[in-house]
């Protein structure tokens, strides 16, 4: 085992972890039977590929000389804190890699700080050295600052730096000495300052922690872990003891290590080794394997709380099932229910009525990730504004959920940005001006001022602005808070739009349509100019008559429509209104899709 080393890879988002894990793999000769194919090798779903961010942590293992080193690769989001929080109870150090040039951001916090919680002992790389706009002394002084906010001890504040370049593959020592010719120097520091995989007592008896949990078609459900002590073989007998310390015996019927990119069956796992087996079928994160002999249950794993909920509807639009095979509450029940078995971080509850589920997660990311899923699986359905959890305190206080949030944008566009956000609810903590006329600025804002705040930061910033945030505490109740600020134009009438129609429109506002679509009552098919909410005709036909006119034939020219992804959908919507998600569109529209009622409701609203 004095020749096994476990470690995390661990970093905000875009600062080069699954790139140099790619490197790695290639060098140590562990890319797999298919070799590296394409780039991001650990990104393995369309989504992270897509998006270009890590969703799942992975596992992989490389030869390095004698040893064998045991990688990890964790989602930088916070939105997927809970998949950090579990694997880093795998490992016994971590990388922790910073950009040359941009230093420590949100998630970097957010990711060391649960490092440093457990006693993990970083490794700093200091990634993307041959950046011409890099600032090495500037960006090790933030991290050092950095350990210390977060209260390091004194042999973590004692951390080994090493300079990279994760794109090109090499490594150095200082940075004078780049370019490098390869990854050694942070291979050789791996072996040398990660604790080598260990077990306590050397009796042979098991105890083995699920972190993640995966499915195959025919194996059924199978759980990762590490074995903390003792052994496992294929075929032993071994007592599964979940969260609420219920015993349940079963036989291991399939075993299987990681080299490179795959899964490899083997026969005898040991103390320090990451394994995946197979034989239990109603395992979850956290729960603990052991020897018939010796059933000792490890703790349980912390999970961040959620902090973000919306509602997930049976479409009941007039265009249900026309696009997707899975539509009613019984498939979306089953959809949720399965999801829960892997996703520690999920919550879901049922309500009231039979066709709503309130479903919870730490943020409008991770929740747009399972949607997008469950779109692209075949499911129909509606979703709501994503709201915050609100909390009391021992007095009854109310409390909401507040971020740190860090802005990086030109100068020009500060003062716009700060009024922005104050109008949000945040209060402005830290400013200051680059040489190269970035400006960078430190808020902390209630959650709820940041929903839909994304699409007005980047017209406002002309798309040159960088925003990050992270979840930092509970706080009190800041009051009302108005996010949109324009209203709707809603379609009278279940149509097909006419250019001749919505020509007439565009002088009221933003569409969101084109010419020759199928809209219903109740859609939202722009964005009014005004605050209120417009009722309009976007399927009126130009009427024909024998008689010519001049200019009668001119071509109508239409503006570019405005078309929402998930997640841009998600926030701007308000109260009254849901997305519509199904396999081929996303629309927006109002919960009540009849005007005369919707018309009703609101009068109730305001006599209440």
């Amino acid at each position: 085992m004095a020749r096994v080393r476990n470690i995390g890879i661990i970093a905000h988002v875009d600062h080069g972890k699954t790139t140099l894990i790619d490197q790695i793999l290639t060098q140590c000769g562990a890319a797999g039977r298919k070799g590296l194919a394409r780039e991001r090798v650990m990104d393995s779903n369309d989504l992270e590929r897509e998006r270009g961010i890590t969703i799942l942590s992975k596992n992989t293992a490389v030869q390095y000389g004698d040893h064998v080193i045991n990688i990890v690769d964790t989602p930088g989001h916070a939105d997927f804190g809970a998949e950090v929080e579990r694997i880093l109870r795998m490992v016994d150090s971590v990388l922790l890699l910073v950009d040359a040039a941009e230093g420590p951001m949100p998630q970097t916090r957010f990711v060391l700080g649960k490092s440093l919680a457990l006693g993990l002992q970083p490794i700093v790389v200091i990634n993307k050295v041959d950046r011409p706009d890099r600032r090495l002394d500037v960006v090790l002084d933030a991290v050092f600052d950095l350990f210390v906010a977060l209260d390091a001890n004194e042999e973590q504040l004692d951390f080994p730096v090493i300079y990279a370049s994760g794109r090109d593959g090499w490594a150095v020592h200082e940075p004078d000495d780049g370019p490098g010719t390869s990854l050694d120097p942070l291979m050789d520091l791996i072996v040398e300052q990660v604790p080598a995989a260990s077990s306590p007592t050397d009796d042979g008896m098991l105890q083995l922690q699920v972190a993640t949990l995966d499915r195959d078609e025919y194996m059924g459900r199978i759980c990762i872990g590490r074995i903390y002590r003792g052994r496992i073989g294929r075929g032993d007998r071994v007592v599964h003891v979940n969260g609420e310390g219920a015993q349940k015996p079963f036989r291991v019927t399939k075993l299987m290590g990681f080299r490179g990119t795959e899964r490899i069956d083997i026969d005898e796992a040991v103390a320090g080794d990451i394994v995946a087996l197979a034989g239990v079928d109603d395992v979850t994160v956290g729960d603990t394997l052991c020897s018939e002999g010796r059933v000792e249950p490890m703790a349980p794993i912390p999970i961040d709380e959620p902090t973000l909920t919306m509602e997930f509807l049976v479409n009941d639009s007039p265009f249900n099932g026309r696009e997707g095979k899975f539509l009613t509450s019984r498939h979306l029940e089953e959809r949720l229910d399965r999801e829960l078995e892997s996703n520690v971080a999920l919550r879901v509850e049922r309500t009231e009525r039979a066709d709503v589920f309130e479903v919870s997660g730490r943020g409008t990311l991770s929740l747009s990730v399972l949607i997008e899923t469950m779109r692209r699986e075949g499911y129909e359905l509606g979703v709501s504004q994503p709201r915050v959890i609100v909390k009391q305190d021992e007095g009854g206080a109310k409390l909401e959920p507040y971020e740190e949030v860090v802005v990086e944008c030109g100068s020009d566009f500060s003062g716009v940005v700060i009024e922005k956000l104050s109008q949000r609810g945040a209060d402005l903590r830290d400013m200051r001006a680059g040489e190269d006329g970035i400006t960078r600025i430190e808020f902390l804002a209630p959650s709820r001022g940041l929903i839909g705040y994304r699409g007005e930061f980047l017209t406002d910033t002309r798309g040159t602005g960088v925003l990050h945030h992270v979840f930092a505490h509970y706080g009190p109740w800041r009051g009302p808070l108005r996010r949109r600020k324009n209203g709707v134009l809603i379609a009278l009438e279940n149509c097909t739009t006419t250019a001749y129609s919505l020509f007439s429109l565009q002088d009221r506002g933003l569409l969101a349509v084109g010419a020759g679509e199928d809209v219903y009552a109740g859609q939202l098919v722009g964005i009014h100019a005004r605050e209120n909410d417009l009722v309009v005709n976007p399927g009126k036909g130009k009427k024909l008559t024998n008689i010519r006119s001049a200019g009668a034939d001119d071509k109508l020219l239409l503006s570019t429509p405005r078309r929402f992804g998930l997640e841009d959908a998600l926030e701007f919507i308000e109260a009254d209104e849901l997305v519509e998600v199904t396999p081929e569109a996303i629309r927006l529209r109002k919960r009540t899709l009849d005007h005369s009622m919707r018309k009703r409701e609101e009068k109730k609203g305001a006599a209440a």
